[in-house]
């Protein structure tokens, strides 16, 4: 190949859209789910990577109540962010996710994790953050989400809807602990910093565009107390 093929080969790559985590992927919803009930709220805590993105796109799902960020896996006195960002706490970047399970199930919740919010086959890093603290995990709040959540794991594995298996950790019985306040509504409060437009404005174009039906355009905010 001559230089100047090359050179137009090259160019034409640098060009041409790359497929991004951000981007999302449609996923089948979870054949194992739970039965919807109203009048009492559900809970379910979520790390996939920096919980700015994470926080952001659940603010956006019809059904959900709250998404605060926060801490999970570690101890109470390590629940800080400089603590956290050394990697040795334990710890993982996390989203406490208050959901009305009778607009939207957890199972559903979990699809939209899987399919929008991060790339569950990316092992202790998320894009750009590398680390145990932005690994993939889910904090179990009883035993039905456990086996909700194995089972889920197991199906799209077997579906083979990643081109690696998914590598999310279930970690049960960790308690969640709220980030500091200027954390919270990071997205809301900042979609044109660089690293926010780049990596998590597009994951709620994504949420949009593959969950129309569970979309909302008004996000849901945590409150100025942060909790």
């Amino acid at each position: 190949m001559s230089r100047r093929a090359a050179l137009a080969l090259a160019l034409l790559l640098l060009a041409a859209p790359a497929a991004r985590a951000e981007d999302g992927r449609a996923l089948p919803p979870p054949a194992l789910d739970e039965t919807a009930a109203a009048g009492e709220a559900e809970v379910a805590v979520l790390a996939g990577g920096c919980f700015w993105g994470v926080q952001g796109v659940f603010q956006h799902v019809d059904g959900v109540t709250a998404a605060v960020s926060g801490y999970a896996g570690g101890g109470a006195d390590t629940a800080h962010y400089r603590l956290v960002g050394s990697g040795t706490t334990g710890h993982a970047e996390a989203v406490r996710v208050t959901f009305d399970p009778y607009r939207i199930s957890y199972g559903r919740i979990l699809q939209i994790f899987f399919a929008v919010a991060h790339d569950p086959t990316q092992l202790d890093r998320q894009g750009p953050d590398r680390g145990p603290q932005y690994r993939s995990a889910i904090f179990p709040q009883n035993d039905a989400q456990a086996r909700i959540a194995a089972a889920y794991i197991a199906q799209l594995d077997a579906a083979h809807v990643f081109a690696a298996p998914i590598v999310t950790r279930i970690e049960p019985g960790k308690a969640f602990y709220p980030a500091e306040p200027y954390h919270q509504n990071y997205l809301a409060r900042h979609p044109d910093e660089p690293y926010v437009a780049i990596n998590d404005v597009p994951k709620i174009a994504a949420l949009q565009r593959l969950f129309p039906a569970r979309y909302r355009a008004q996000p849901v905010l945590v409150a100025a107390s942060g909790s």
